[in-house]
């Protein structure tokens, strides 16, 4: 989760192309995710996956998520998303204070132009409006991540 200076937070909405798993194009709004890559941690993923989906650099971590959150896909799409591979996700969430100016955020050229673009526009959002803006089958996650960070989405007081 990445949050500015006011309390709001990123929100992308995916690429039709972006994945089997994103079928619902009333629900395509999402937050930075992605996966951990062999011998990486998880915060080193998190800010390697927000870089590639942004460009964002300009991040400082706030909080860890107490826990791991995880989905199923629905039977529908399972055999489709991810080659068939896997049948849902564990995720770890971290927040992070945005630091830099909007300019910045570059979801065209994402990771300075190295990475196939994710989202086709972005804004920032109220933390309660999260839940109602995903895909319903991952809508628990976010609802267990607007909890873990709700008191970090306020107005930066520096």
């Amino acid at each position: 989760m990445l949050l500015n200076r006011e309390g709001l937070v990123f929100v992308g909405r995916r690429r039709r192309s972006a994945g089997p798993e994103h079928v619902d194009d009333s629900h395509a709004w999402q937050m930075p995710q992605g996966g951990i890559d062999p011998g990486e941690e998880p915060l080193q993923a998190a800010l390697r996956e927000l870089y590639e989906e942004t460009s964002v650099r300009s991040a400082e971590l706030i909080a860890e998520a107490p826990d791991w959150y995880g989905y199923d896909l629905p039977p529908e799409i399972s055999g489709r998303a991810w080659r068939g591979r896997y049948r849902g996700q564990m995720q770890k969430w971290f927040a992070f204070r945005f630091t830099g100016e909007d300019r910045e955020i570059d979801i065209d050229h994402p990771g300075g132009g190295r990475h196939k673009a994710e989202f086709d526009a972005w804004r920032w959002e109220r933390i309660e409006n999260l839940p109602g803006l995903i895909i319903p089958f991952k809508r628990p996650v976010y609802e267990s991540v607007v909890e873990a960070f709700r008191e970090y989405a306020r107005p930066d007081p520096s």
